[in-house]
């Protein structure tokens, strides 16, 4: 699949499905993942590098996002209660090529907050007459929902201009990019609809369910469906996005992927983040609709379009809003097949 090069601060072309994580000690490897498919690659300053590696880690994905890249790239900092997030989001927030950052074991409200005052105080200053763009940073100010635009980030170096007959604005805030926060505690679960609305920067919640199985003790999937289906009414409650799933561990179980990835859908996930390329084209194709799919969304977007309000399709079934809607999102998955 081929995508068009993605300009910071503007949204991706396409609705992400496909979330690669990458080892950010390795430029190597986040060199190649930038051209392998992927809709948003993930640079893990986490999980994925040893301790002796942090610093090497966070030069290295400084130096990537000091310029453009060709996909939108969020980095995953480490724990916001340890020694290294605050420098890490210190020293990122303000990069041209940063499209958002991730937030590991976010308990609460509190700990958004936190991310979000370091990243502000980093930030450069986002001018009031801006125009804006649905990916990038975002003024504290107001209630972001899913798709809402945001302003695009002042260019470090630049002056905006005002019109002549404007007066200079006095109220302009610094910028503070998208975050997204994983949920990976009984605690978070617990507080993922107040994490989802702590602050107008926050972008999106997923879960972390390998730190949430080792906590909870659970083995299975059906130990996990309560948090799952909870993250899923919390995200969409807060106006935000469906969240991706977690992380399937088996690269080589590409089946078991897939048979997971069918079964996220029907809880109301939205895509999945992968550890390796070879997931991604099964990670899309279980996420975008099938042909039967298109074909029902296309009747009830035309039934409503000549009829209006609610109505019944020949074969009994009742179309209202809300069917209507669901069936536009059906369609516009369905255009990112190439």
């Amino acid at each position: 699949m081929s995508r068009a090069p993605h300009t910071p601060g503007q949204a991706p072309a396409t609705t992400p499905l496909t979330w690669l994580y990458v080892p950010g000690d390795r430029p190597e490897v986040v060199a190649k993942a930038l051209g392998c498919g992927a809709d948003v690659v993930v640079v893990d300053l986490e999980d994925a590098v040893a301790p002796e590696r942090k610093d090497h880690a966070l030069r290295a994905t400084a130096e990537l996002l000091s310029g453009p890249v060709p996909v939108p790239v969020h980095v995953r900092v480490n724990a916001l209660d340890g020694p290294l997030a605050e420098n890490e989001i210190r020293t990122l927030a303000p990069l041209p090529g940063l499209a958002g950052l991730r937030l590991p074991k976010v308990q609460g409200p509190a700990d958004v907050h936190r991310a979000a005052g370091w990243a502000t105080t980093a930030a450069e200053p986002v001018p009031e007459h801006l125009p804006y763009a649905a990916e990038g940073p975002v003024r504290p100010a107001g209630r972001a929902v899913a798709g809402h635009p945001a302003p695009v980030r002042t260019p470090p170096g630049t002056t905006a201009t005002l019109a002549p007959a404007a007066p200079p604005a006095t109220s302009a805030l610094p910028a503070t990019p998208a975050l997204y926060a994983l949920l990976e505690s009984a605690l978070g679960i617990e507080h993922a609809f107040a994490i989802a609305t702590a602050h107008p920067a926050l972008r999106g919640i997923a879960l972390g369910e390998a730190d949430l199985c080792g906590e909870l003790g659970v083995r299975d999937d059906a130990g996990l469906a309560w948090p799952r289906s909870r993250t899923v009414v919390a995200a969409r409650a807060a106006g935000l996005a469906p969240p991706p799933q977690s992380v399937h561990p088996d690269v080589h179980d590409l089946d078991g992927l897939a048979r997971s990835c069918a079964r996220g859908r029907v809880l109301g996930f939205l895509g999945r983040a992968a550890i390796h390329p070879r997931q991604l084209p099964v990670i899309e194709a279980a996420y975008l609709p099938s042909a039967e799919e298109v074909a029902a969304a296309q009747e009830i977007v035309r039934a409503a379009t000549e009829g209006g309000g609610a109505l019944a399709l020949p074969d009994g079934r009742f179309v209202d809003a809300a069917v209507v809607a669901g069936a536009r999102r059906v369609l516009d998955l369905a255009g990112r097949r190439r």
